[in-house]
């Protein structure tokens, strides 16, 4: 999460369906440029060099699908939520030729990112413009059980959509997965961790491994921030964990195993029934 900008017409610009305004700025910090959604920094992307990724929980993104397949070799991938395409523009320069599918709400959106800053050439990246999970019910029934990767990042201003938080979401996101295929999820929480731990405790109910990855202090439950969670079917292999810890940045934390048990210990499955958005953080976090 980067600090909040003042509103101006000097950048590219686009009205949202939501009311809100998408701009493309240069970024204060790393070089290259970031979106904005109204004041909240939502994707930076370095258009010189796509493997270079700022924010921080995009980094552990990045460092768990390094440790996908062999090195390189490349991954067929859904996103859901699309940003200025951060990720999937990191998988088309790090493991060329990898299929990729995108799915997001805002054709506005969409537009201004393809103009302002354009994909890699080359890079197989088809993008769908709807609900993340009307969406993936449309996808090709081929790709089911063929998927590498999930990536789940959607936001509604800053708060994820509660209809993309329930057990039930979760159920058709694993039928995408191939039997090694891995979900990330960026959950953003503050102190108490509540809802985070609900969607720990939820994914876990579809998903029998599940990883933490945060910073510290976030995960302790000290400030509100990112968490990215990675699961899987399979057991994820004991030398990736040390590995995504490694990768940075830090001061990091990785919770696997008995720590994520603990830290889901009386948390609700959510249902399509229960389910709520994630909460809304405090108007100064963008302002550090």
């Amino acid at each position: 999460m980067g600090r909040a900008r003042t509103k101006d017409a000097e950048h590219p610009a686009a009205r949202l369906g939501s009311g809100d305004i998408a701009r493309v700025v240069p970024a204060e910090f790393g070089g290259g440029y970031e979106l904005l959604i109204g004041d909240t920094p939502q994707s930076h992307v370095d258009l010189a060099d796509p493997t270079h990724l700022h924010f921080e929980y995009i980094v552990r993104m990045g460092a768990v699908i390094d440790q996908l397949r062999s090195p390189g070799a490349p991954i067929t991938a859904v996103h859901l939520g699309a940003g200025a395409m951060t990720i999937p523009r990191y998988i088309a320069v790090s493991r060329p030729g990898s299929r990729q599918q995108v799915i997001e709400l805002e054709a506005p959106l969409v537009e201004l990112v393809r103009e302002h800053l354009p994909l890699p050439r080359g890079a197989s990246i088809r993008i769908r413009i709807g609900d993340a999970r009307e969406g993936v019910r449309r996808l090709p029934p081929a790709l089911h059980g063929q998927v590498d990767l999930v990536v789940a990042d959607v936001y509604s201003g800053a708060q994820t959509p509660a209809h993309l938080t329930s057990v039930e979401f979760y159920r058709e996101l694993a039928q995408l997965l191939a039997p090694t295929g891995v979900l990330l999820v960026n959950v953003a929480d503050g102190p108490g961790l509540a809802f985070a731990r609900r969607q720990v405790a939820t994914i876990g109910a579809v998903l029998g491994e599940v990883a933490i990855l945060a910073d510290a202090q976030i995960l302790k439950g000290r400030r509100f921030g990112n968490l990215v969670l990675a699961a899987s079917a399979a057991p994820l292999p004991a030398e990736m964990l040390p590995r995504i810890l490694a990768a940075g940045p830090h001061p990091a934390k990785l919770a696997h195993g008995a720590e994520v048990a603990v830290f889901a210990t009386d948390a609700a499955i959510v249902t399509d029934a229960t389910a709520v958005a994630s909460p809304r953080p405090d108007a100064g976090i963008f302002l550090r």
